[in-house]
Parts: structure tokens; sequence; C-alpha cells
């Protein structure tokens, strides 16, 4: 699911050309495939992809843009289809990429883009984009996650300020638990356990891999991380009525929206579901487990370029003016979400207003991204959704989750 998937459920198709032309013989046609961010035909991408498509279109005569948006939960498969048919499109704007790359499907982004669009990706994003250290994956949007907290709770529970540290949190939600349905919420169901294990893998000290990302899911940071939720937060009835395993994402989302909830880990789009519902709250980055600052987690929707048709050169051309600033930008301020650009970051730090975005903008440089690079990711991703929530159950074992969790992590990335 894409950054904003959780509204953006419209199920509709659209199929964009710039000029609508026919074209002569010596036209390319770009065959493009995007995901749509809307959540209503009144904001859907078509319209964005449509104007992007005219105006490159009378910038570079003889290349043509064919666009067609499809919802997040059609996008990946309609690609995947594609590919399997042997009609790979030219450029494919979806949620993941390492599969196409691991087989050589993709161009390389310095086989597609200008030296000046390379350098300007943000690092973190643009590593992510790597398979053995070569880049085929290109962010096209990102978005961080901070703590929400309702402020109105908070003066009710006799709150100050947030926490910055473990045992504040815990503090905290001990008072909550008179005023709020959900202290904390925790969602680790299996719409996004993958995110909510890492923002909290990380704020320990740890994560799914090091530096040289290798998988390290079973070490002792993790564990110990996973033993303090068990006991501190959920054993201590700070983590509302529904168990961790059984809430999703979205479920926790809606409680905050309705002011059920004390705090939780969110991103943008929580943001903007809280205001419309009248919700008084504030964000911060996630306290750590001693206070000290950790890396944020990071997430990126990605685009890619395919071999099949061997237009690598008006790929490029089109990719380079998908990432001028004024396109990046425009996209960004216009669903809430996070440029991948050090000029687009630079734009939108400059742009009066939006300065709960920026918060969000603010921790995006030294984030930390899921390990997408990795071909095993999306099966590793899968075994935490489905088991991570029994690890902090009365009777789980975090020790024994988490092994059984990195064995099948060793043996997915032993069969690439």
């Amino acid at each position: 699911m894409g950054l904003t998937a959780a509204g953006a459920a419209l199920g509709i198709t659209a199929t964009l050309t710039g000029c609508g032309s026919l074209g002569s013989s010596d036209e390319v046609t770009l065959k493009v495939v995007a995901a749509d961010y809307g959540d209503n035909p009144g904001n859907s991408s078509k319209t964005y992809w449509k104007n992007l498509a005219q105006t490159f279109e009378a910038e570079n005569p003889g290349i043509k843009v064919d666009v067609s948006v499809y919802s997040w939960e059609d996008v990946d498969a309609k690609v995947a289809g594609m590919v399997k048919a042997g009609e790979a499109p030219d450029v494919a704007q979806i949620g993941a990429y390492a599969d196409y790359a691991a087989d050589d499907k993709l161009y390389s982004a310095d086989e597609l883009l200008s030296v000046a669009t390379q350098a300007d990706f943000l690092r973190p994003l643009a590593e992510a984009g790597q398979v053995r250290r070569v880049q085929y994956g290109l962010p096209f949007v990102a978005s961080t996650r901070l703590l929400f907290y309702n402020t109105e709770l908070f003066d009710e529970a006799g709150i100050k300020s947030p926490p910055t540290t473990w045992g504040e949190l815990q503090r905290d939600a001990k008072k909550l638990r008179g005023v709020a349905k959900y202290p904390f919420a925790l969602p680790l169901g299996k719409e996004e356990a993958q995110a909510e294990t890492m923002m909290w893998l990380l704020s320990g000290g740890g994560g799914y891999t090091d530096a040289d990302d290798a998988y390290t899911i079973d070490s002792t940071e993790n564990i110990k991380t996973l033993k303090w939720l068990k006991n501190e937060l959920v054993g201590e009835g700070l983590t509302g009525p529904v168990a961790p395993g059984k809430l999703n994402r979205q479920e926790a989302f809606d409680a905050f929206s309705r002011g059920e909830v004390g705090m939780l880990n969110g991103h943008p789009t929580l943001m903007k579901q809280a205001e419309a519902k009248g919700v008084k709250f504030a964000m911060v980055p996630m306290p750590g487990a001693q206070g000290n600052e950790q890396a944020a987690m990071g997430v990126a929707d990605w685009i890619m370029a395919f071999k099949n048709n061997g237009h690598r050169v008006e790929a490029g051309k089109f990719l380079d003016f998908v990432y001028a600033e004024q396109n990046v930008t425009k996209f960004t301020n216009q669903y809430g979400l996070l440029p991948v650009t050090t000029s687009g970051s630079r734009a939108m730090a400059e742009t009066p207003g939006n300065d709960d975005l920026k918060k969000f903008l603010e921790a995006l440089p030294t984030s930390k991204l899921y390990p997408v690079g990795k071909k095993s990711w999306a099966k590793v991703s899968e075994n935490v959704k489905l088991r991570i929530g029994k690890a902090v159950t009365p009777n789980g074992s975090p020790e024994s989750v988490l092994t059984q969790i990195s064995q099948e992590a060793g043996a997915a990335e032993s069969a690439e």
C-alpha cells in the first residue's frame, strides 16, 4: 500500500495521453503506470499526471506520454501482470522495485537520469533504492513518523509536556488511563505491524538490519524492546481494550480522530484526519529508550523504468522532468507528502505555512527506511505482520517470535 493508500481505494483506472495525437512513425510513446493518491474522484492523481504529460510533450517533440492511473489496491498487481505477460510499462510508479531489479528488468538510475537529478535525491532515500549498491528504485514521495498526542487529554490528565523517554511515556500513559480509552494505541495488527514494530525497534537502538544491510531481527536490542512493550505497556493495561495484535493502524487512527487515544505513532495522513474531526493534538519525535535521539522511520514509494521496450533515453528525459523542483513540490503539496529531493525539501521549508508538515520534513534526511532493496523483504514484512502481535500477549515470548522471524528471513535471503 502507498503512503496515503488508506484513503485511496477508488478502484478507478484512467488513461491519460498528453495531447491525444496519433503521432508519426518517428515518435516514441512512453507507457507509464502510476498509483492514485487521491481519496475521491475530485482529487485523483490522474489530473496531475495529465497536466505533467501535456507539459512534457510540449517541451519534448517526438515523445508522447500515455499514463494509466490505478488505485493503490490494484496498481502493484497490474504492473506485475504486465511484466509477466512481457508487456512491462516503460515507467511504473508503485510500491516496490526490488523483485524487478533482482531479475534484471530495470534500468539503473545512472543509465536514466542526469547527474544533477541523481545528486538531488536525499541520501537515505537514494540508498534505500539500491540493490547491491546500484540504484534502481527512484523515490517518488516520502513520509516519516512522529508521536502524536491529544493535548486536551493531556491537560485533563495533568500532563505538562510530552514524553522524551520510554519511562516518561509509560508514566504519562498511566495518567491517561482514567481519561483515554487508549492511553497508548499500539497497532500491531496485520495492516501495518511492520511499521509500528520498526518504529519501536529503532527507538530501542535496534532495527531490522545493521549498517551493512544484514538482518538483525533477533538482536539483543530488539528482544529488549519487545519485552518492554509486553511488560511495561501491554502488561500494565496501557494499550486500550483491543489487543495490539488485533488492532490495525487505520482503526487506531480512527480512534485518535474520535478523541479516544492519548498517544500513538502516526504520519501526515493522521494529521489531516484529526484536524478534520476537530481533535486538538501536537507531535514530537518518538521517545528513545533512554531519551537519546534515534533515527525516525521513513517510508517511500518508488518509480522505476523497465528495459522491455528499449526506451532508455526517452524514459530518462521524462524522469528528469518528473523530478524538476516545481513538479515535485506541486505533487507533495497537493497530497500532504514529503519531497524526496533536496531542492524540493528546501522549497517546502521556505514556503510559509505547513508548519506541522515541516516537522515530518525535518526528520526525513536522517530517517531509516525499510530494507526495500532486499528481494526477501516482502516475505519478511508479511511474516512480521502475521507474528509480531503474539510477542506481546500475556503468554507470548518476544525472543521466540523474533527468532522465528529471523530464521525465516535468513531462509528467504538465501533463496534469492
